[in-house]
């Protein structure tokens, strides 16, 4: 295997370093948050491997609720915040209601934060 093989940059791979970056999430995270073990994760950050179409789309909200979270947040804030239970999602952590589908649930929350309602 040359040097050359060793990271292919692709969008997952770019994913994963984003949600890294800005959502102060480490490799095991992102396994437990998926359902999937760390070093699947390692593989798709550096292109070996592609994740499920399902997969992709939870990444893809959890970058989108990481991003917004760092306009407040710094990035181990923002890790806090997701794998926290939170108030107003009913105690559940809003990681668990972004891979389950209901990001929008989560981003009401955001918004509030963004209104100044719920500080």
């Amino acid at each position: 295997m040359t040097a050359a093989n060793l990271h292919r940059e692709t969008a997952v791979s770019r994913l994963v370093g984003e949600l890294k970056a800005m959502g102060g999430l480490k490799g095991r995270d992102l396994a437990n948050m998926l359902g999937v073990s760390p070093p699947t994760v390692s593989r798709w950050s550096k292109g070996e491997a592609d994740p499920t179409i399902d997969k992709q789309t939870a990444m893809a909200q959890l970058r989108w609720v990481a991003a917004r979270l760092a306009d407040f947040y710094e990035p181990d804030e923002v890790r806090l915040w997701l794998q926290s239970p939170h108030p107003q999602l009913d105690g559940l952590r809003p990681y668990d209601l972004i891979v389950d589908g209901r990001t929008a649930k989560v981003l009401e929350v955001i918004e509030r934060l963004d209104s100044g309602v719920y500080l």
